[in-house]
């Protein structure tokens, strides 16, 4: 494949990501060759590590204001406790498109997300307890955090995406259930929460929490490393539930026993699709399928009752068989999903795999972790029904699979798509340890379905 040299702009002007006022915009030019040109190669830097060996930055979460403003937060994370102290939020705002941003707080509960409810701001974290806080001035100022549950309970996720119906917000989260010697998807719980826009969501009463499932309870056979999962190819590669498979002579290179991850909430809106439900009390939970493969998504279903109380159980197809994945581009890594109520589309936002069946031993060493890991084309496709999906484009992209483009999140700004993306340049780690936040805008979104 042929490629054109990407040869970033350099900064105009810098104030640097501690303590900063505005940030910086750096325009990245250049195409990777091929007919399918970038939909938004050209970025904004919003945030550059300080320390890309010691503080990568995480979890990017913005949202749209009805006034036009943005609001945004990221993670400035810490491996160097007695260095560099402990990991802070970063929260800003962009008044000109994302052109120029302005922190305006810093908070110790880390990789949560951003949603707006009754004109609120609410920040909800990850970490033991789950804490909550609020703007109630468009993001310039947050209340101190409050913690939702009990800290013995520790919860898990991306910025994912929030659903808005019935008059209450819907977010899905995992709950680690058990502590093994391995990454955890095995031992992950979903669960749904639910509360009513207009109560105050910083108080541990305003929310309801669905019934939960664990993905080694619902797939006989993970614990004991034999996996119901017949003719499937899952796992792709074998799992030592409940530790680690190291695969190869590099140990970064191993398995942790297969399961679901990093979900998101959504609705069946089409009234002719099997799934649908007139009630409008049934959603479904899409998460991220590590099973060391390429191409499916985990789906569950929550029912709400008419006290409120929520129930998870897996989806059926029609014949009655009970689903547990279905077909996504990118579902093998973290993914957005947004609803367009204008195009009745849902837009999802993924990470592209083009070599997942090369062999480990043969994946060039700036390669992360395993074939199906690849984090540095992020794509973009559309479905009206969670199942099908069109490709609409490659958002932005990279020569080198160290410098990644993923884990990003997305929100609707007039006839624009506006993406913040946990991003890489020459100077990061590796793929997953990112060192800068990227503002991307995809224009006139809706002209790509077809």
């Amino acid at each position: 494949m042929k490629s054109v040299a990407r040869k970033p702009w350099r900064a105009l002007c810098a104030s640097g990501v501690l303590g900063c006022a505005v940030m910086v915009a750096t325009l990245a030019v250049g195409q990777v060759g091929g007919p399918v040109q970038a939909l938004a190669p050209n970025y904004v830097l919003v945030a550059e590590s300080p320390d890309p060996n010691s503080m990568p930055l995480y979890s990017p979460s913005i949202i749209r204001l009805d006034s036009g403003r943005l609001v945004a937060c990221y993670t400035l994370a810490s491996k160097d406790l007695e260095e560099n102290g402990p990991g802070q939020e970063i929260f800003l705002t962009s008044d000109d498109g994302g052109l120029t941003w302005t922190e305006r707080a810093r908070s110790s509960p880390l990789q949560g997300r951003l949603f707006e409810a009754a004109g609120v701001i609410y920040y909800l974290s990850t970490g033991a307890g789950m804490s909550a806080m609020r703007s109630t001035d468009a993001g310039e100022t947050w209340s101190e955090p409050v913690l939702l549950t009990d800290p013995a309970l520790v919860w898990q996720q991306t910025p994912a995406n929030v659903w808005h119906a019935n008059g209450r917000v819907y977010l899905a989260y995992e709950r680690r259930s058990a502590v093994i010697d391995a990454w955890g998807p095995s031992v992950k719980a979903l669960v749904l929460l639910s509360a009513r826009v207009t109560d105050d969501l910083t108080q541990a009463s305003a929310w309801t929490f669905s019934s939960e499932l664990v993905f080694a309870d619902v797939v006989p056979g993970v614990r004991e490393n034999d996996p119901a999962l017949d003719y499937f190819g899952v796992p792709f590669f074998p799992q030592n539930y409940p530790n680690r498979q190291v695969l190869s002579t590099n140990p970064t290179r191993s398995m942790s026993p297969m399961g679901w991850v990093e979900p998101m909430v959504v609705q069946v809106m089409d009234p002719n699709h099997y799934w649908y439900d007139p009630t409008g009390k049934t959603f479904h939970i899409l998460a991220r399928a590590h099973t060391g493969g390429t191409g499916y998504a985990c789906v569950t279903k929550v029912v709400e009752d008419a006290d409120g109380r929520m129930t998870m159980s897996l989806e059926h197809a029609p014949s009655g068989v009970p689903m547990l994945f279905v077909p996504m581009p990118g579902g093998q890594m973290r993914f957005h999903i947004l609803y367009d109520a204008e195009t009745r589309l849902y837009w999802l936002l993924s990470s592209q795999a083009t070599d997942s069946m090369t062999r480990i031993e043969l994946l060039p060493p700036d390669r992360f972790d395993l074939p199906n890991n690849e984090r540095h084309r992020m794509v973009l496709h559309f479905s009206k029904n969670l199942v099908d999906w069109c490709f609409a484009g490659l958002v932005d992209s990279t020569d080198s699979p160290r410098q990644a483009r993923h884990y990003a999140s997305m929100a609707i700004d007039g006839s624009d798509l506006v993406i913040l993306s946990r991003s890489g340049d020459a100077r990061a780690e590796s793929a997953h340890e990112g060192n800068i936040i990227t503002f991307h805008r995809v224009k006139n979104f809706r002209e790509l379905v077809y």
